[in-house]
């Protein structure tokens, strides 16, 4: 089987559930509080390999009792922690996440371990990047770090996937080296200044990805669904209309759907991603109704239990 690589962070959650978002300057007493293992990166990794897919992690956690929880939990879900290492320097990091009553979320991210993650160190991984079938990169982790990554994975014809969250200004050069990017449409607004709400819009935002040399764009929509552009075509994928109760972590359940589903393709084109975002909608909607970022991610029996095998 193929493999997915995937650079990213590493945090620990602090979820609390409150009645509704507070406001600035406003204290409000939360409803219950939990410990949950979380960081895009990680969530990516344990959703891809719940489904199947076959997954290396580069990333890095601090010398604390967070850290060594965190590895042991990604063990238990059989992903190859022999490229993540610890540092010296600084804790692991940590999501501080408020959900409230509607399933909306708001999350203040402490990076941590995660941004001491060199150039050098990427270098000393880059036999698993080349020997991996896509490489996944996000930006809770530093940005020369990923550039790194994604120039190596070019280099060996892997595929690279993109999830350019939190959002922040994408050098040219790391957009060249992008096959597949995967923002939110909150995401796409701030990066490209356009408002994604019709198919002349969303065309005009991806274009400007595609003009710095990007292959295929996917911007997540909610519960409208994700649009699916490339050079000559377009289709926006419906999501699955369900009672969301907690958002965090379903755009991540999404591109770890999505990678399960393309990491044994020869030659991805427009069809075949197509087909790979419809199943990814399928595992975002049982994520948005549990609670939690990677208790929430369910097993490839889950969806078949739920939506059938395809």
């Amino acid at each position: 089987m193929e493999s997915i690589c995937i650079l990213g962070s590493i945090n620990m959650d602090l979820v609390l559930r409150v009645n509704r978002m507070v406001q600035p300057g406003e204290t409000i007493l939360s409803k219950d509080y939990k410990k949950i293992f979380g960081g895009k990166g990680a969530n990516q990794a344990v959703a891809a390999r719940r489904l199947g897919a076959n997954v290396n992690f580069i990333g890095q956690v601090g010398r604390d009792e967070n850290g060594y929880e965190i590895l042991e939990a990604l063990k238990k879900d059989n992903i190859d922690v022999n490229y993540i290492r610890h540092s010296d320097n600084s804790p692991t990091g940590m999501a501080i996440i408020t959900v409230d009553d509607e399933g909306r979320n708001s999350i203040v991210v402490v990076p941590g371990a995660n941004m001491d993650i060199s150039k050098q160190w990427i270098r000393e991984r880059e036999d698993i990047i080349s020997e991996s079938r896509m490489l996944i990169s996000q930006f809770e982790t530093p940005l020369e770090a990923t550039i790194e990554a994604f120039r190596v994975a070019k280099e060996k014809g892997v595929i690279t996937v993109l999830n350019p969250a939190p959002a922040k200004e994408i050098p040219d050069g790391l957009l060249k080296l992008t096959d597949i990017i995967i923002p939110n449409e909150t995401e796409a607004f701030e990066l490209t200044n356009t408002k994604v709400d019709d198919e002349k819009s969303i065309k005009e935002a991806a274009s400007k990805f595609m003009e710095k040399g990007v292959k295929f764009v996917i911007i997540t929509l909610g519960e409208r669904g994700a649009a699916l552009v490339s050079k000559d075509k377009f289709n926006i994928i419906p999501a699955y209309k369900v009672k969301a109760i907690d958002t965090t972590a379903a755009g991540d359940s999404f591109i770890g759907a999505l990678a399960s589903k393309l990491q044994n393709e020869e030659n991805i084109d427009f069809e075949q991603i197509e087909k790979a975002i419809k199943f990814a909608n399928k595992v975002s909607s049982i994520v948005v109704q549990r609670q939690g970022a990677q208790p929430s991610l369910p097993y490839l029996e889950e969806v078949e239990a739920i939506y059938g095998e395809e």
